[in-house]
C-alpha cells in the first residue's frame, strides 16, 4: 500500500541554460513531518514553486493524493488539499486576525461574499448556524495558535511573531491535507520564538507536513525524515540521525557541529 501523498519523479526545471531544479524525486508520507534544507541557491525555492504550481516543470510528474497535478494552477492544488505559507508573509493589513480568519473559514464553509457578516448569532435559522459554525471554527484557530488576546488589532499592529502564527493559522484554516511551511521562523525575534516552535510542534497529526527551514534546531526537533538539496539535486535523505553523521552532507552544508543536534 502506498502512503504517499505528495510525490515528484525526475522533476527538472530549466530557465535558459540554467537547470534548477536537477530531476528531483522525493515522496511525502502520510503524517510526515519531513523537512527541505540546503545551502542557499540549493533550489529549495524553486522546487516549492513547482509542486505549488508558482512555476511548471520542464519535465517530470508531481502527485498529490495519488493524482497527477502536474499542470494544475495553484488554486486547484489548494482545493484538493495543497497549502503553503512564504517566507515573507502575505496577510491583509488592515483586518485583524478575527477577520482574516472569518473569511478564510466562510469561505472553506460555502458562505464566500458572506464572510464580513455579524459572527455569533445564536438565533436558529440556517444562516445563524452557518455563522456559529464560523464563529466556533474562528474561536478554535484563535486558541490554538495564541491569538485570542490580539484577535480585535489590526495585523499590522502585531508582533511578528504573531504574524506569522497568524499565517499558519489561516494555512490551516483552509483544512490542508498537505502542508508546505516555507521558512516558518524567519525574522521571528528570538523572544518570540519559542511560541512558534510550539504551536508547530502541536499541529494536527493527520496533516502532512513539509518544513523548508534554515534553522537547524527546529530542523531536528521537528522532522523525522530530512532531505537535503545541492544544486537543484538531491544529495541524500533519510532520518535526522543518519543525515546528521552523513559525511557529504558535512562537506557541504551541515558542518561538523550538528553531530550534537540528532
Amino acid at each position: 500500500m502506498n502512503h504517499s501523498v505528495l510525490s515528484c519523479s525526475h522533476l527538472i526545471k530549466r530557465f535558459g541554460g540554467i537547470t534548477a531544479t536537477d530531476n528531483v524525486t522525493f515522496e511525502l508520507e502520510r503524517g510526515a513531518r519531513h523537512a527541505l534544507i540546503g545551502p542557499n541557491g540549493a533550489g529549495k525555492t524553486t522546487l516549492i514553486h513547482l509542486l505549488t504550481g508558482v512555476l511548471e516543470p520542464t519535465s517530470g510528474s508531481i502527485q498529490l493524493l495519488g493524482v497527477d497535478i502536474s499542470r494544475l494552477a495553484q488554486f486547484e492544488r489548494v482545493r484538493r488539499g495543497m497549502v503553503r505559507t512564504f517566507q515573507i508573509n502575505q496577510l491583509f493589513a488592515t483586518l485583524t486576525p478575527l477577520q482574516t480568519l472569518a473569511m478564510v473559514v466562510c469561505e472553506t464553509q460555502g458562505l464566500g461574499s458572506k464572510w464580513w457578516h455579524a459572527l455569533g448569532s445564536k438565533a436558529l435559522s440556517h444562516k445563524a448556524l452557518n455563522h456559529a459554525s464560523v464563529t466556533d471554527r474562528c474561536a478554535v484557530l484563535l486558541t490554538q495558535f495564541h491569538l485570542t488576546e490580539v484577535m480585535n488589532q489590526p495585523t499590522e499592529l502585531l508582533p511578528y511573531g504573531k504574524r506569522r502564527l497568524l499565517e499558519i493559522a489561516i494555512a490551516l484554516a483552509c483544512n490542508p491535507k498537505v502542508l508546505l511551511l516555507d521558512e516558518p521562523v524567519a525574522g521571528v525575534p528570538a523572544g518570540e520564538r519559542d511560541e512558534l516552535l510550539q504551536t508547530i510542534a502541536a499541529l494536527p497529526a493527520d496533516v502532512s507536513i513539509l518544513l523548508i527551514e534554515h534553522d537547524m534546531d527546529l530542523v531536528f526537533k521537528f522532522a523525522t525524515r530530512i532531505t537535503v538539496l545541492v544544486n537543484g539535486a538531491v544529495l541524500t535523505q533519510g532520518t535526522p540521525s543518519v543525515i546528521a553523521d552523513d559525511p557529504k552532507v558535512k562537506a557541504v552544508y551541515l558542518g561538523h557541529s550538528l553531530e550534537s543536534r540528532a
